[in-house]
């Protein structure tokens, strides 16, 4: 059975930093395309980053663009999402999820594997 569990998620300042980990357990992360999403209350859940299977080649959402590093441990089958700067449009509850190719790397409807997410809030 995969499970993906996504944890780190907490309430930091404006500018502020932090980094999410997704464990995957019954499917092996670097076989697959894995990407973090974020969805906000009322709103579709929207891709943010994600990296492919074996060249490691990575996509991002131009609104994280230079401030949001996504990377993999594929010794901890592991899947992090490192945010810095966080802004007031940052909060939401972000997921992680695997595709079976890297062909709509930030289309959501293409991923499966979703864990139970972990909830951002930024502070005003």
């Amino acid at each position: 059975q995969v499970q993906f569990v996504e944890s780190g998620g907490g309430l930091v300042q404006p500018g502020g930093s932090l980094t999410l980990s997704c464990t995957a357990s019954g499917l092996t992360l670097s076989s697959r395309a894995v990407g973090w999403f974020r969805q906000a209350p009322g709103n579709q859940r929207e891709g943010v980053a994600c990296i492919s299977s074996r060249a490691g080649t990575l996509v991002y959402a131009d609104s994280v663009k230079g401030r949001f590093s996504i990377s993999r441990n594929d010794s901890h089958n592991t899947l992090y999402l490192q945010m810095n700067n966080l802004r007031p449009e940052d909060p939401a509850v972000y997921y992680c999820g695997s595709a079976p190719g890297f062909y709509h790397p930030l289309d959501s409807s293409f991923f499966t594997n979703w864990g139970q997410g972990t909830q951002v809030p930024v502070s005003s």
